[in-house]
C-alpha cells in the first residue's frame, strides 16, 4: 500500500487506515472477537493507521485496540478527547487534558499516545492560546507525542492549521463534501499538516449498498441522528438527506469501473487528492476491512470521471451542505 507522511510526526502511514468508531458504539453491536478479527484483517491488508476516540463506547474502542496492540508493534494510533463532558470552552484546560489522556493511555496500554486530537470542540476553542499551551505541555510531559484537531467546519480547520504545533486536521471529506478542497487542503499542504479524511463513505451512503427500503437499528446513529438529535448532523450521511444521497449514488454508479465496488470508487476519489495523508473508512467485519484497504490498488480516476462527480455534487449535494460546514 502507498505510504504518505505526517511530516510533523516524522512518520508515514498507509494511505488507507481504519476508523474504529464502529468497534466501540453507535453502529450496532460488534463483538470483541469480531472487532479483533476486523483489526487483524485490516493490518494483514496493509493498514498501519488506526483512528479512535475516548468516547467511542466510552473507551471500549480504545480498550479493544489496546489489547490488539500488545503483540503488534509498529502501528500508528491516533485518539481523540473532549466529548466526555459538555461541549463548553471552559472544559478544555490542562487538568482535564491530563486526566483524559491518562485514561486513553491506560485504555491503549501505552506510555505515550502517538497523537491526540481535540474531538470537534466548540469553535471558540480553536482560538484559545491557553488550550494550545496546554497541549504543548502534554507533549513536554510525554503524555502525547503530538496533537491535532478533528473539526466540523472549514473555518475551524484553517484556524487550527495556523497553529505551529498542530500536526494533523481530521475533516469530513468525500464525494458529498467537497468544500475542504477549496482552502483547507492547500493550506494544510503548505503548512505541513497531515489531513485525515473522515466519514469517507458518508455513513455508508457511498457504499452503494442502501436503497429506500434500508433501515437501521435503534442503536445506530444513522437512525437516531438523522436530524442532528445527538450530535452534529454533518456526521450522519455527511448532512445529506438520505433520499438525495441515494439519487446521487445512482447517478455516480455508472462511473464505477468493472471489478471495483462503489465504496472502493468513493475511497479512490479521496486517495486521488494528493494533500490527503490517510483516509479512515470504518469496518464492522474483516470483509469490509479488506475491501476498503483494496481501494489503494484501484487506478486513479480520470479527469473526466472527477468532473462528472463534481457535476452530481453541484446539482444535488451542494445546495444542502456547501454553506453549512
Amino acid at each position: 500500500m502507498e505510504n504518505r507522511s505526517f511530516r510533523k510526526l516524522g512518520r508515514a502511514v498507509g494511505v488507507v487506515g481504519l476508523g474504529a468508531w464502529q468497534l466501540g458504539a453507535d453502529w450496532g453491536q460488534v463483538s470483541e472477537a469480531d472487532a479483533h478479527a476486523t483489526l487483524q484483517a485490516a493490518v494483514d491488508a496493509g493498514v498501519t493507521f488506526i483512528d479512535t476516540a475516548d468516547v467511542y463506547g466510552d473507551g471500549r474502542s480504545e480498550q479493544i485496540i489496546g489489547s490488539f496492540l500488545k503483540d503488534r508493534p509498529g502501528l500508528t494510533v491516533f485518539t481523540k478527547m473532549g466529548r466526555r463532558l459538555p461541549q463548553e470552552p471552559g472544559n478544555y484546560h490542562l487538568d482535564n487534558f491530563r486526566a483524559w489522556t491518562d485514561r486513553s493511555r491506560a485504555n491503549l496500554g501505552v506510555d505515550t499516545l502517538d497523537l491526540v486530537q481535540l474531538h470537534c470542540p466548540p469553535t471558540a476553542v480553536y482560538s484559545s492560546d491557553e488550550v494550545f499551551d496546554a497541549l504543548d505541555t502534554l507533549v513536554e510531559e510525554k503524555r502525547i507525542a503530538a496533537y491535532g484537531v478533528s473539526v466540523e467546519r472549514v473555518d475551524e480547520a484553517l484556524t487550527a492549521i495556523a497553529r505551529p504545533g498542530v500536526a494533523s486536521v481530521q475533516i469530513i471529506l468525500n464525494a458529498f463534501r467537497l468544500k475542504p478542497l477549496e482552502r483547507v487542503l492547500p493550506a494544510a499542504a503548505e503548512a505541513g499538516v497531515g489531513i485525515i479524511a473522515r466519514v469517507p463513505l458518508a455513513s455508508g451512503l457511498l457504499s452503494g449498498r442502501y436503497d429506500e427500503s434500508t433501515t437501521f437499528g435503534a442503536d445506530d446513529h444513522r437512525n437516531y441522528n438523522r436530524h442532528g438529535e445527538a450530535f452534529d448532523v454533518g456526521e450522519t450521511f455527511s448532512g445529506v438527506d438520505f433520499r438525495t444521497g441515494l439519487e446521487a449514488v445512482g447517478r455516480m454508479r455508472p462511473l464505477v469501473p468493472a471489478g471495483v465496488t462503489m465504496a472502493q470508487f468513493a475511497l479512490r476519489w479521496i486517495i486521488d487528492q494528493p494533500a490527503v495523508t490517510v483516509v479512515i473508512p470504518g469496518a464492522r467485519n474483516p470483509e469490509q476491512a479488506r475491501a476498503n484497504a483494496a481501494a489503494a490498488d484501484v487506478p486513479a480516476l480520470s479527469p473526466e470521471t472527477r468532473e462528472m462527480i463534481n457535476t452530481v455534487y453541484d446539482e444535488l449535494i451542494r445546495p444542502q451542505v456547501h454553506d453549512k460546514w
